[in-house]
This record gives C-alpha cells, sequence and structure tokens, in this order.
C-alpha cells in the first residue's frame, strides 16, 4: 500500500482532544502513521486536499439488515407490524441466494458512500447457507469493513445453530480476518422454558457476541433479559438492540453485565418499537452505538441517525419539563455524543475500540472527509461537532480510506460496479414482484389506511369539544 495524506482539515480524533484545525493525517499501508501540521511526508504519499473540511473516523453502524436493502423504500408507511407479517410471514422465505447477495452489494455500498467504514450486516435472512454463502460473497465484494451476524427468522435459534451446514459454514467463510467478524442474530421471546438457551450455548462454545432485538413493544421485553441473565449469557459483547421498552431492572442488568446498546432512533420513532431510549441508557451508564436498521424504510446513513438522535432525545427532555410546568435551558445530549456514538460507540460495541473509532497514530486507517466545495451548507464550519450532527449529509463525503484504501476519492466511490449491482438488484425486485404477483405487490408496499376518527378542527371557535393535542 502507499502513503496518503490528508491535508489541512478540522480533525475529529474523538480520543478526547478537542478539533485539530489546520492538521493532516498521514496513512502509512493500514495504520495511521501521524496527526499534525504540516506534515513531512514519503515521495509518492497520494495527497488529498482537505481544506475546509472534517477530517473524522470511519462511521459504525451495529445494526443492518443489508439483505433487505434491494426493497428500499417499499416500506415506507408501514407499522412494525406489517413488517413483521410481510418479511417474518409472507414473503421473506421468497428470497433466493441471489436476492440475498443483491440486497448486500447495494447495502454495502450505499454504507461505503456514507462514510460507513464499519457495518454489522444483521442478516436474519439467512434460510440457508447458500444464502449465507451468497451474504459473505457480496461483502466480500465491496471494500468495506464488515461484521456478518448471522441470523434465520424462518426457523429457530436452537434449530439452525445446531445443524451441520451451519457448523461447516462457519469452518469455511469465518476465518479470523479483520475485515470480516462474525456474530450469531436471534431474538429473545420471553418463553419461560428458554428455548434460545441451546443457541446461547453455540454463540459461547464458538466465542463469538449475539446481538438481539430487546425491548420491543410487543415481541422481545424484560422476560427476555431475564432470561438471559439468570442463565449467565449477558456479556460485555452483547449489544442489545432498541432496548426501548425495558425496564430500569433490564437496564441494571445491561449496565452490570456490560453490554452495549444499538439504537436505531428512525426505526424506534417511526414503526414503533418504543421511544428511542438514549435518555434512560445515559441515566444508567450503559454504552450506546448508533445504527440505521433498514433501507426499506429509512434513510442509509448515519447523519440522519444523529440527526434523529438529538432530536428525540432533546424532545423528550422538553416535554417532560412541559409536563411539570417547567423549562429545559441547557440541553442535556450535545451533538459531540451523537458523533462520539457514530464512531467510538461502534468501535466498543464491536469489541475494536483498540484499533477502530477514533484517529490516533497506530490505529486502523478507516478515515472520512466531509468536503463539499459546490455546496453552501459546508460553509462556515464553526462547531465541527454541530456540523457532522446537523449540517453534513451522504453527499458531503468526498474521500473515504478503510482499512488505509482509499475506497471512495472526490464523492466517487472506487471499486465499487454500480452498473452491475443495479442489475442484480433489477433482477431481484423483478423475481420478487413476479413471486407476489402485481396485486399483493401494490398492496404490500400501499397499506390500508383504516377508518378514523376526524378531530376537531382548531379553527372552529364555537362549541369547541376538546384538545386536537390529545384526541385519537
Amino acid at each position: 500500500m502507499s502513503s496518503v495524506v490528508l491535508r489541512n482539515g478540522t480533525v475529529l480524533t474523538m480520543d478526547g482532544r478537542p478539533p485539530l484545525v489546520d492538521h493532516d493525517v498521514l496513512v502509512a499501508g493500514d495504520r495511521i502513521a501521524a496527526i499534525g501540521p504540516r506534515l513531512e511526508v514519503p515521495e509518492g504519499t497520494v495527497e488529498v486536499d482537505a481544506t475546509n473540511g472534517i477530517v473524522m473516523p470511519g462511521m459504525i453502524d451495529t445494526h443492518r439488515h443489508l439483505w433487505q436493502t434491494a426493497m428500499r423504500g417499499y416500506g415506507a408507511d408501514w407499522t412494525l407490524t406489517q413488517y413483521f407479517v410481510w418479511y417474518y410471514l409472507e414473503w421473506g422465505k421468497v428470497f433466493r441466494p441471489q436476492d440475498i447477495h443483491a440486497g448486500n452489494l447495494l447495502g454495502a455500498a450505499e454504507a461505503l458512500d456514507a462514510g460507513v467504514t464499519t457495518t454489522v450486516d444483521w442478516s436474519h435472512g439467512l434460510q440457508t447457507t447458500e444464502h449465507a454463502d451468497a451474504a459473505v460473497d457480496a461483502l466480500r465484494a465491496v471494500p468495506g469493513r464488515f461484521v456478518l451476524a448471522y441470523g434465520n427468522i424462518q426457523d429457530s435459534p436452537a434449530s439452525w445453530t445446531a445443524t451441520p451446514a451451519f457448523r461447516d459454514f462457519v469452518s469455511r467463510r469465518i476465518t479470523g480476518d479483520d475485515m470480516l467478524g462474525f456474530q450469531l442474530a436471534f431474538d429473545v421471546t420471553g418463553d419461560p422454558s428458554f428455548p434460545e438457551k441451546a443457541a446461547f450455548e453455540v454463540a459461547r462454545e464458538l466465542g463469538v457476541p449475539v446481538t438481539t432485538h430487546a425491548g420491543v413493544w410487543g415481541a422481545t421485553n424484560d422476560d427476555g433479559i431475564r432470561l438471559m441473565y439468570d442463565n449467565g449469557f449477558m456479556t460485555p459483547q452483547s449489544i442489545y438492540v432498541h432496548a426501548a421498552t425495558l425496564s430500569t431492572d433490564s437496564y441494571h442488568r445491561i449496565a452490570a453485565t456490560g453490554g452495549s446498546i444499538s439504537v436505531s432512533t428512525e426505526s424506534e420513532q417511526s414503526a414503533g418499537q418504543g421511544y428511542p431510549p438514549t435518555w434512560a441508557i445515559r441515566e444508567h451508564g450503559i454504552p450506546v452505538s448508533l445504527s440505521m436498521d433498514t433501507s426499506v424504510w429509512w434513510s442509509g446513513d448515519l447523519f440522519s441517525a444523529m440527526r434523529a438522535t438529538l432530536g428525540a432525545d432533546r424532545a423528550r427532555e422538553h416535554m417532560a419539563a412541559h409536563g411539570n410546568n417547567d423549562t429545559v435551558t441547557h440541553s442535556s445530549l450535545r451533538a459531540e455524543q451523537v458523533v462520539e456514538w457514530a464512531t467510538m460507540g461502534g468501535a466498543r460495541a464491536l469489541g475494536r475500540a483498540a484499533d477502530l473509532g477514533s484517529l490516533e497514530v497506530g490505529k486502523k486507517a478507516d478515515i472520512v472527509l466531509l468536503r463539499n466545495e459546490n455546496s453552501p451548507a459546508m460553509f462556515p464550519i464553526l462547531n465541527p461537532y454541530g456540523h457532522v450532527a446537523f449540517q453534513a449529509q451522504r453527499s458531503d463525503v468526498d474521500t473515504v480510506l478503510v482499512d488505509g484504501r482509499i475506497v471512495k476519492r472526490d464523492h466517487r466511490l472506487v471499486g465499487v460496479d454500480l452498473g452491475s449491482i443495479r442489475s442484480q438488484v433489477s433482477n431481484t425486485v423483478d423475481h420478487l414482484r413476479t413471486q407476489l404477483g402485481e396485486e399483493a405487490w401494490a398492496k404490500g408496499m400501499n397499506p390500508d389506511i383504516p377508518e378514523s376518527k376526524v378531530l376537531d378542527n382548531p379553527y372552529t371557535y364555537t362549541e369547541y369539544r376538546g384538545d386536537t393535542r390529545t384526541s385519537v
């Protein structure tokens, strides 16, 4: 690998130092070699102009269903119930290995394009190991850093983890490669018989973490946490996704065992898992990371996740104060904190804080440059953390390095064949439409709107019947 230097940027190291203005970041091989002003660099070093830009660590998404990306936007008007019905009960089973491959290719490329250098592929569409091989093949074809979180919503965790085919897959494809991590992905229903116990034992035997959707209204809640705790399966490597409807007791158990929570604020706000719980998580000192869940609904970038998280946390704080006839005068959650959650928070959750998540000499060179000389929204940069959280967007991602390799330059992905991905995704969409039929396809994308009571007209001032803010 040749060396690369990013010149004259505002550097957010995310290691506790304040922003470093007009600093360079030198990369040698796969590591950060130096950070400082006007660095001397080896002959032949690739120079990237970061003037008027922000240099920051690559972002880390700890929960994204990449296999669903080919259905981008299809479920924009869904509730969580409609998602469960469509994928779990009706149509998730018609996805072929090549459809998993197409979705993973598109989702992985989208993540890199938005400056997400490490993505946990919460891959619960792996009905067979052929599907799993297709998922890994896609991840290997895109020059990012990924974690395969292996799951199968069409079978019980105890069943699919016990098959010889699953063990064969692990031995063949999970080799300890730095660019491909591994987790098991399944949920705990709270059944007192604890049918998921055998799957946890497989995870323990393999020495891999479990990531689980916990605290999801009507699906997974305190009973599941209690079963995990009582059976000794809550560990510092455990990642609890959403955790939006848990009791104080469950938060205590997560805090006591050192696990972390992946917050998907856009998802929690829109689908119905529960109110985004960052306020409660912070009260208990539980580590936080961010995720975007699925492009079937939401955006595939962490800028939106940071923005939504700040908005949800602050909105709740204001509403709680207003309910007590009080006013919030100082925001508790700051922009710097959500940028930290999008970088170091993800690194900690994945056990990679020693080499990812911040810009420090000796760490892996996963780096993002936000710079857009054609955008009036990219100047002036006065508060760099606030700029990342509230002003920047995926179109401002100029350059991305992963493992020291430039994978995006001048706003264009490098080494990614979007034409081929488009063709594969088109084939998947054609397959799904054919399997569903046009009537079911249209109905799935446009769920019925039930009849509901018409609220009082707030502009009618005679015989006013109620407060429309609370009417249903």
